[in-house]
């Protein structure tokens, strides 16, 4: 079978040269179109999405990557908003994960892509649950400090924040010391708020195609119910997790009822929808861009960061540190 060279000057845009979504071998600084009889892809993948690859990057990424580990290579586009990317099926073998992942980020952002090792990744075509952080990975915005910027209280409310965020104050205490702050306020001054939440960039789409093919949807969010609701219409929740605020009088009374729904409760919900829904782990997918979404995300059989925090990214499984949500797809939507 004839192959395809791909060191050439001038370079190409790998679009002129593959086929998307076919795999091809790399054979002799030639890419040789798998047999679809004959194709058996591995279970490691290495994907570099969010930019446009061409022939000198495959030769970048075949030599970072050592052609001994790889196995075949793909073009593929899972959306049509989204540019094409290129995977490699590979049987690479590190003695630290984490610090090959650091590695590969690097490499990828030197070149203008964002980069990820997947290992068992789930599949769009089989049933599966998206759980997902509220603040910061569904919204835009922390629904906390926007409600203390409205009511004038904002410095307070940072403070207790940063005490948390340097080990200070655990969660469930830093959370009832913010939200004490908010006593009072009436919640005609947050109803607009509400009602516009900033979703963020491809989130819908990427909601829209997972009920399509018969995703479950769950939110499991340290911040507020009184704002979750508002999302479960946009993003055809299945089902919402979050703190209940007191309110009494249409106003907040600086408390919070029931239980916190802390980093192990984003966990402890994730494992139990997983075994009421009869999905093995690799079929769950958690993204967030916090610390406290770093248990949850372990639970799951990928955890995603987005947009993260340095931490989270280091320790997730992979990142989207840029640009749309719905490029969640390139992990799932691999070739065939």
């Amino acid at each position: 079978m004839a192959g395809i060279r791909f060191n050439l000057t001038p370079q190409l845009p790998l679009t002129d040269l593959c086929t998307l979504a076919k795999w091809y071998q790399i054979e002799n600084d030639l890419l040789v179109e798998q047999a679809s009889e004959s194709s058996q892809l591995g279970e490691d993948f290495i994907v570099f999405f969010g930019a446009q690859a061409d022939t000198q990057f495959l030769q970048d990424a075949i030599e970072f990557i050592g052609e001994t580990n790889i196995n075949a290579v793909s073009l593929y586009q899972p959306a049509a908003q989204l540019a094409p990317a290129l995977a490699f099926d590979v049987k690479v073998q590190f003695d630290d994960s984490k610090a090959y992942k650091k590695q590969l980020r690097s490499f990828a952002a030197e070149h203008g892509f964002e980069g990820a090792y997947l290992s068992k990744p789930a599949s769009l075509s089989q049933p599966g649950l998206l759980i997902m952080d509220m603040d910061s990975t569904a919204i835009e915005i922390e629904c906390i400090d926007e409600i203390a910027r409205l009511a004038d209280v904002y410095d307070e409310v940072a403070s207790v924040t940063a005490m948390a965020m340097a080990g200070q104050l655990g969660f469930s205490e830093s959370l009832y010391k913010r939200v004490a702050k908010l006593e009072g306020i009436e919640l005609s001054l947050i109803q607009q708020l509400k009602d516009n939440l900033p979703l963020i960039e491809g989130i819908q789409e990427l909601c829209q195609t997972l009920k399509v093919h018969n995703w479950q949807l769950v939110l499991a969010s340290g911040g507020f119910t009184w704002f979750a609701e508002a999302l479960q219409a946009p993003l055809s929740l299945d089902a919402f997790y979050a703190n209940e605020l007191e309110i009494k009088e249409a106003r907040l009374t600086g408390k919070v009822l029931g239980g916190v729904v802390d980093a192990q409760k984003k966990a402890d919900i994730l494992a139990k929808t997983r075994t009421q829904l009869g999905l093995v782990k690799q079929q769950t997918i958690a993204i967030g861009d916090g610390a406290n979404d770093l248990v949850m995300m372990a639970e799951a059989g990928t955890g995603v960061a987005i947009h993260g925090k340095p931490k989270v990214v280091e320790n997730a499984d992979a990142a989207i540190c840029h640009g749309s949500l719905l490029q969640l797809l390139y992990f799932i939507a691999l070739p065939k």
